[in-house]
Order: structure tokens, then C-alpha cells, then sequence
């Protein structure tokens, strides 16, 4: 149980790690960070399992909350950007910088 929860957590990390820095399109690249930090839950609860101490499922529960700020916030960058650029490929963004 323990092995098989963590080796998913591996693999959904390294998912979203190769999709956020492979992929050029701004919705995908927050795809791929909910799944690292999606991954990140998974071996909380995992060992929190394992240990039969619950307050890893309640450190998931705080970051599910963290996550959906996070993406609310993306989204809002999303939109204005799209408003601005009518693209979501984050190539056209290079402007931004100072």
C-alpha cells in the first residue's frame, strides 16, 4: 500500500514537473504545478496512513485550501493576460519583464 501510493506520487511529480517546464501554454504550465503540489498531498497522506497519525490528512486539507487560492490567482493572471495578448502562450508574455 505504502509502495504503490508513493510510487504514484513519484510518477505525478515528475508529470507535472515535465509538463510545467515542457509546455509553453500558460494553462497547461498551472496544470502541471496542481499536479506536483497534487503529489505532494498524496505522500502526506501516504505516510500519515502509514503512521496512523492524522495530521498529515490535515496539512492535505490546509494545502488543498493553498491550492485553490493558487489557482484562483492564476486564473486572474490568465485572464488579464489573454485580455491583453489574445494568446495563452507564455512566449508572447517576454514584454513583462523589465
Amino acid at each position: 500500500m505504502i509502495l504503490e501510493g508513493l510510487i504514484l506520487s513519484i510518477f505525478l511529480f515528475g508529470l507535472g514537473f515535465i509538463t510545467f517546464l515542457l509546455r509553453r501554454n500558460l494553462i497547461l504550465m498551472f496544470l502541471g504545478i496542481e499536479l506536483i503540489l497534487n503529489s505532494a498531498n498524496l505522500a502526506f497522506v501516504v505516510f500519515s496512513a502509514k503512521n496512523q497519525n492524522w495530521e498529515g490528512a490535515l496539512f492535505v486539507l490546509f494545502s488543498i485550501g493553498i491550492a485553490a487560492a493558487e489557482a484562483a490567482v492564476g486564473l486572474a493572471i490568465f485572464i488579464s493576460a489573454y485580455r491583453s495578448f489574445k494568446t495563452s502562450y507564455i512566449d508572447f508574455f517576454k514584454i513583462l519583464r523589465f
